[in-house]
């Protein structure tokens, strides 16, 4: 039984760091439809961002705002990841996915011009990390039920780091070796 039922209040204390070997490996395929265990972790993980983004609750439990979590960010080694954000024109974006895959998507690249942050990590990086501008994504919701999202913007580079973390690739990786600040030629800034 986990301890991430749907009253458990996931804190900093809970989220795995840089260095963790779980952060590396690929997570392995959720069974579908989800078990009651799997949904109640899902909806402990959404309650985390909506939690870390509302000022006074933050300074309560101490939490550093997030956008996305992924499940092998709490230890856990599932397929599964879920995102809360507002995009460029400050539309919501609420998304619980589960054995995501990224099914299509464009050429031209974007970028943020300060970089990606982590929960996982502590310390500053600096560098451009390249996404795909706009992707299609396949999994399933917390029904169960197939669902394929076509995503672009601030959504489609949240989406892409969370199915890095899935894949063990830390976004910091994404970073040309050589120049952090050297991008491909088909990319551009997101704002």
């Amino acid at each position: 039984m986990s301890k991430f039922h749907s009253n458990y209040i996931i804190t900093m204390k809970d989220i795995v760091r840089e260095g963790n070997p779980i952060l590396n490996q690929v997570t392995q395929e959720v069974r579908v439809p989800t078990s009651e265990e799997d949904k109640e972790t899902l909806i402990c993980m959404m309650n985390f961002l909506k939690n870390s983004q509302d000022p006074n609750l933050a300074k309560k439990y101490n939490l550093r705002a997030g956008v996305g979590l992924s499940a092998n960010q709490i230890g856990l080694n599932k397929r599964m990841f879920v995102a809360y954000l507002s995009d460029e024109k400050g539309k919501e974006h609420e998304y619980t996915l589960i054995n995501p895959k990224i099914i299509s998507h464009s050429v031209s690249m974007i970028y943020l011009p300060q970089s990606e942050g982590c929960l996982s990590v502590d310390r500053e990086i600096r560098g451009f990390v390249p996404r795909y501008e706009r992707i299609k994504v396949k999994g399933y919701n917390l029904l169960g039920e197939e669902i394929v999202l076509k995503l672009n913007g601030y959504p489609s580079i949240v989406v892409q780091h969370e199915i890095d973390h899935l894949n063990g690739i830390m976004f910091y990786e994404r970073i040309n070796k050589e120049n952090p600040f050297k991008l491909p030629e088909n990319a551009k800034s997101l704002y």
